[in-house]
């Protein structure tokens, strides 16, 4: 029997407004590699459930909706576009990225049967390896065996001034920098205190700080850092 060894897969960790969007896409698209957006799968998720009424709070409720949601993500049109994003046919990759999905996407995050069905799916996706994921647990939950792990960080600071540009880019209303970095501060600890799949670095994570970084920079350490171990791991196969 020949057996086929899986492509490498990259696994982007971090919390929100770190960038990990962006730079995961750029380095995809260096590498060759397949960028998936798993943050927004749980944000399409939370737009589905304010779209029926229910509550956020409502686990019962949510777990209820999620077999008739069918999650579709495409490629973008254009290398600086988020990745194209479907419920059901329709398309809310613009839908997602409101302030209001962005302030509960945590609370449904959190939930035990939303994470089971879409770590499901995300392994699904990503099997054949040659991908490059981004998310809240893809090196310790969703790919712990990924030949590539990076916890990818800011200060609350620098990811609420960084929020705020995204936001004049998007057209959208921009709250006070203030509010922003409690929102951010906020969230983080909702991430990294929920019961399931909890935010944090996996022990074989490479940490990587970007205050004071470009995205270029950014990009160019984590390609670097690729095919640094790439070629370790050749040497000791």
């Amino acid at each position: 029997m020949e057996m086929t060894a899986r492509q490498p897969i990259i696994a982007i960790d971090g919390p929100a407004g770190a960038g990990k969007s962006t730079v995961t896409k750029q380095v995809a698209q260096q590498l060759g590699l397949l960028f998936l957006d798993t943050g927004a799968m749980y944000r399409a998720v939370t737009w589905a459930v304010l779209q029926a009424g229910i509550a956020p709070e409502d686990q019962e409720q949510v777990a209820a909706l999620l077999p008739s949601l069918r999650l579709t993500l495409r490629p973008p049109t254009a290398p600086e576009q988020p990745t194209q994003v479907f419920v059901n046919d329709q398309e809310v990759t613009a839908a997602i990225r409101t302030a209001e999905v962005t302030g509960l996407v945590s609370v449904i995050a959190s939930q035990g049967a939303v994470r089971e069905t879409l770590v499901a799916q995300q392994q699904l996706m990503g099997q054949p390896g040659g991908v490059v994921m981004e998310g809240r647990d893809i090196g310790t939950k969703v790919f712990p065996d990924a030949e590539v792990k990076i916890f990818l960080t800011a200060t609350a600071a620098e990811r609420a001034r960084r929020r705020q540009n995204d936001l004049a880019t998007q057209g959208q209303p921009i709250p006070p920098l203030a509010e922003l970095e409690a929102s951010i501060t906020q969230r983080d600890a909702m991430d990294s205190n929920r019961a399931v799949s909890p935010l944090c670095q996996a022990a074989d994570a490479t940490l990587l700080i970007t205050d004071g970084m470009t995205i270029p920079e950014v990009v160019a350490a984590i390609v670097e850092l690729y095919h640094s171990q790439m070629n370790r791991r050749s040497a000791f196969t």
